[in-house]
């Protein structure tokens, strides 16, 4: 697998020498950032209401005045499946008036076994 020197790249090549097998599916989770906890709240009622969202989370920033989204997705975290996501995602925070602030994924305790 290609993956180019951007970014994502360099965080799936992260992930891929820290051992993890990125044709298989892990639960990735994007960040989307608001001013107004009501446009904040719409997303999330929304992304909850969605087949393919595992986990939607609506809390403060750390930033005063500032609400996140974050939701998790279970997908193979291949360079093209990232973008397109983070693409959506994008489409859909300013839809509300927000923003994607990036993806990280979640380590599963037992993926060592």
């Amino acid at each position: 697998m290609t993956i180019p020197n951007d970014e994502v790249g360099s965080i799936l090549l992260e992930m891929q020498d820290a051992g993890m097998d990125l044709s298989q599916p892990v639960v990735v989770e994007f960040f989307q950032l608001f001013e107004k906890k009501e446009n904040a709240k719409a997303l999330a009622d929304y992304l909850s209401s969605q087949v393919d969202i595992l986990d939607v989370k609506l809390h403060p920033d750390q930033t005063p005045e500032v609400w996140d989204v974050d939701c998790t997705v279970k997908m193979i975290p291949s360079y093209e499946n990232i973008v397109a996501k983070e693409a959506q995602f994008e489409k859909l925070a300013r839809q509300y008036d927000g923003y994607n602030d990036g993806w990280g994924v979640h380590f599963a305790d037992d993926e060592s076994a």
